[in-house]
């Protein structure tokens, strides 16, 4: 390299890093709704519908980044909560987004908070291909129980299993002249799962996550 390429790469360095190869990755982005009831702020959530990916699941409402609609990941999140929860853009008022979170199953969710003027959610006309129904729960009751944590570990496979039961070497690794023990999964580090017991449900996961990182947040 010489010193015109070195400076080449300076020049060429992000001035605010980002997530490396992040294109990989299942890009999402979420939006965490409050709602004011009677002086008090609540989260509102959907329950996926049984038919879908996850389906019977409780989250937040959301979805892939589509950049030839999306400008951002705020963009993202209000478009699918307009899609989902049946609200116009104008009733979300965005007050701030969390840190990116890289879940462990490959996707990344960028999280957008904000208010959401609604005077009675049994009113709203979402979309029941997706779900199955939506909820709110106060704030202060994610304030006094903290969530139930337990662990998943997860494998990496150089192999994987097609269609008709043969098994495909995703990573070649005697060709490559690997070490051989990467011929065998290897075992991965442990994962922190975190869960809320509700009245409406269990409350799981990256939803969990989110709403664990919020009221962080609200602690003096």
């Amino acid at each position: 390299m010489r010193k015109d390429e070195l400076e080449l790469l300076k020049r060429n360095l992000p001035s605010v890093p980002g997530i490396l190869r992040k294109d990989e990755y299942l890009n999402s982005a979420v939006l965490i709704p409050l709602i004011l009831k009677d002086g008090e702020y609540y989260f509102l959530f959907e329950k996926r519908a049984a038919q879908i990916r996850q389906g019977g699941e409780i989250c937040f409402p959301g979805g892939e980044f589509d950049p030839e609609i999306d400008k951002s990941y705020e963009d993202t999140a209000v478009r699918e909560t307009v899609e989902e929860i049946g609200i116009k853009r104008e009733q979300i008022s965005v007050i701030g987004m969390l840190d990116t979170l890289i879940g462990p199953m490959g996707v990344i969710v960028d999280s957008v908070i904000g208010t959401v003027l609604i005077n009675d959610i049994n009113s709203l006309a979402f979309d029941k291909n997706e779900v199955e129904k939506i909820f709110t729960l106060p704030v202060s009751f994610f304030l006094k129980n903290q969530p139930e944590k337990y662990f998943v570990r997860l494998e990496i496979h150089p192999t994987e299993i097609d269609k008709n039961g043969e098994k495909i070497e995703t990573l070649p690794v005697k060709e490559l002249m690997l070490p051989d023990r990467y011929s065998k999964p290897w075992r991965g580090r442990k994962h922190s799962v975190l869960v809320y017991k509700t009245g409406e449900g269990v409350i799981w996961g990256i939803t969990a996550a989110l709403i664990y990182e919020v009221t962080k947040k609200l602690i003096k």
